[in-house]
């Protein structure tokens, strides 16, 4: 199969058929075999029951119903999961991305030997002051913390080959930095193309502006999880250990510091009225806190890596 097209959806029951039938019209001309994989994040509306209704016609459509809403990457986990395509195709169901796209991104993969092609979308047509400025500067700041030099690290149109999907863990939030998921998996061959963008058609947007604040927090995390996440004891046992060897380094020049002041007779000077005591004594148990905190992360790393956190109501 050359295609699997992976769609998560929230309540867009008025773009699914239009959706369906651009795609198919588009894989049938270029004479490109694929599948659809929606999947449908708890929606509210008629959405899942236009899904059925278009399976029972049409058995390249397939669908899974979460019980509720989870998010993109919980939705796009599931689904990687179950892709059979040589190359994997991810889109929004808003009609805001063009399939007509889809081809030449399937080219790209295929015969230029990209491990992922990433769309940027330089035209928006978004509201200027809540989503482009704001989608701007988390992209700059993306490509400053990952060392990946893409322009739109948020754009739903993107294409993968199948080895990519099968060797990434897509969970939180994380379904924006899929590219540097990627990149830290090994796979270092990720472009862009620049593709269409056209204002929603239907319905209202699911994201908010709260989504940067948490994409930002994700790009902390990712930051962190690319360097340490495999090893958290070389950076919370690196750490730990150096404030506990400053901490008592310290608090054993206040010990001697005391013992010279008894020898030449000076009485009377506590070593508890030392501001330094009490620094000494909180470094030395941060250093052990932290330490007992990297040994407990090689544990939980040891013993679970599993991040599915989500109920499927129905596959079909």
């Amino acid at each position: 199969m050359n295609l699997s097209i992976v769609i998560p959806l929230l309540n867009e029951e008025d773009s699914l058929e239009e959706l369906f039938s651009r795609i198919d019209n588009v894989c049938y001309t270029n004479s490109l075999s694929y599948e659809i994989w929606f999947v449908d994040d708890g929606s509210t509306d008629l959405s899942w029951s236009i899904i059925e209704n278009m399976k029972v016609q049409h058995p390249q459509i397939h669908a899974i119903k979460f019980s509720r809403n989870y998010g993109k990457s919980q939705a796009l986990h599931a689904a990687f999961e179950r892709t059979n395509g040589d190359v994997v195709i991810t889109m929004d169901a808003d009609l805001q991305d063009f399939p007509e796209e889809i081809p030449e991104l399937y080219k790209m993969v295929i015969e230029d030997n990209y491990d992922i092609v990433s769309g940027w979308k330089k035209k928006r047509f978004d509201n200027v002051m809540t989503k482009n400025i704001p989608s701007k500067l988390f992209n700059a700041a993306a490509r400053k913390v990952s060392g990946v030099e893409l322009h739109d690290f948020n754009c739903g149109l993107k294409a993968y080959k199948r080895q990519v999907v099968k060797s990434i863990d897509v969970y939180g939030d994380m379904h924006r930095y899929i590219p540097v998921l990627a990149a830290n998996a090994g796979f270092r061959r990720i472009t862009e193309k620049e593709v269409q963008h056209q204002a929603r058609p239907y319905g209202t947007s699911k994201f908010g502006t709260e989504r940067f604040i948490r994409g930002f927090l994700d790009l902390v995390t990712l930051w962190f999880v690319s360097r340490f996440g495999g090893r958290p004891m070389h950076f919370f046992g690196a750490v730990g250990t150096v404030m506990f060897i400053v901490g008592f380094l310290s608090a054993l020049w206040l010990g001697i510091s005391k013992l010279i002041d008894v020898a030449r007779g000076i009485y009377g000077h506590l070593i508890t009225n030392n501001p330094w005591f009490f620094i000494a004594l909180t470094m030395m148990l941060m250093g052990t806190l932290l330490f007992i905190a990297g040994f407990l992360g090689e544990m939980i790393i040891r013993t679970n890596r599993e991040h599915k956190n989500y109920n499927i109501d129905e596959v079909i």
